[in-house]
């Protein structure tokens, strides 16, 4: 198979030594080691301003990889729209506490908040359409950027690797999970439109960096929705790479209708449908993580 046949294949289906979907040799990922012990932990924000990029589905299918290979996984939803909660069988909307209260209000225990997952080292702090209002309610707070880096401090410990699932806006929240964070996945639509965002999440990373939170580093560009039948989705992921070289995952997450489904069952794609494709280039991705020195 050569070079220009392998962009028909997705990468999980692409064999060591031959090129990815990236245009770029596909390196080993190996198996990760165990972890002797837990915590503390790589706390990483699910970020881009463009919806529909696949941050939810990359939060879920990321984190459950993870718990996989053994890691203990907090999954923080920080969108009102709550996709993460729902996607993980849990109905906010029914919550007197979720996260905003824990923005907002004195008193509240985040180790109260957490709700484990069907899936085994994976916990999740809920969210709904509450969160919405503490954008405007923080802007008075003093240290308003920081409060979400207060809030999971106690937590810390018990866990290898947060994940937090950002809305899709720049705005406070956002920042305040930048500012938690040691690192940024930015999951990219593989089309022209979702590119043109990226260079200004990049410069408010860099803004974040230089004002509140030096240790932030971006860990990777996620190629996602990839159809490489298509001559677009391949031009946009070789345009990215050109961009943003090693900073691009090896790993692209191809579309399908098994992530939607995975959805609707209220479970990740790696429970869900443990032998498809999109399961496999999951756990890739986590594997890929752990050997850049993204999560332990």
């Amino acid at each position: 198979m050569d070079r220009a046949d392998v962009h028909l294949l997705g990468t999980e289906e692409a064999a060591l030594g031959q090129y990815g979907p990236t245009g770029r040799p596909l390196p080993a990922f190996p198996e990760p080691a165990p972890l002797s012990e837990h915590g503390p932990a790589r706390v990483i924000a699910m970020c881009n301003q463009k919806g529909g990029v696949g941050k939810t589905t990359t939060t879920i299918n990321l984190g459950a990889a993870l718990a996989e290979y053994g890691r203990t996984v907090l999954l923080v939803d920080f969108d009102p729209q709550g996709a993460l909660s729902v996607g993980l069988g849990i109905n906010a909307n029914e919550l007197d506490v979720t996260v905003y209260n824990l923005l907002i209000e004195r008193g509240h225990d985040i180790n109260e908040m957490i709700r484990p997952t069907r899936v085994s080292g994976l916990d999740l702090v809920p969210a709904n359409i509450d969160l919405s209002a503490a954008e405007v309610q923080l802007v008075g707070e003093v240290a308003r950027e920081q409060v979400l880096a207060r809030i999971l401090r106690p937590v810390l410990d018990r866990y290898d690797v947060v994940l937090i699932d950002c809305q899709p806006s720049l705005g406070l929240l956002t920042v305040n999970a930048l500012t938690a964070a040691h690192g940024v996945i930015i999951p990219l639509e593989t089309e022209y439109f979702a590119m043109r965002g990226v260079a200004l999440l990049v410069e408010t990373i860099e803004k974040v960096t230089d004002r509140l939170n030096p240790r932030l580093q971006v860990d990777g560009i996620l190629a996602t929705m990839y159809d490489g039948r298509t001559l677009h989705a391949r031009e946009v992921v070789e345009s990215v790479v050109g961009h943003f070289g090693d900073r691009v995952f090896h790993t692209v997450i191809s579309r399908t209708v098994k992530f939607p489904d995975a959805t609707l069952a209220a479970e990740p794609i790696t429970t869900y449908a443990s032998a498809h494709q999109g399961a496999a280039a999951y756990r890739q991705l986590a594997r890929e993580l752990i050997a850049r020195g993204g999560a332990p």
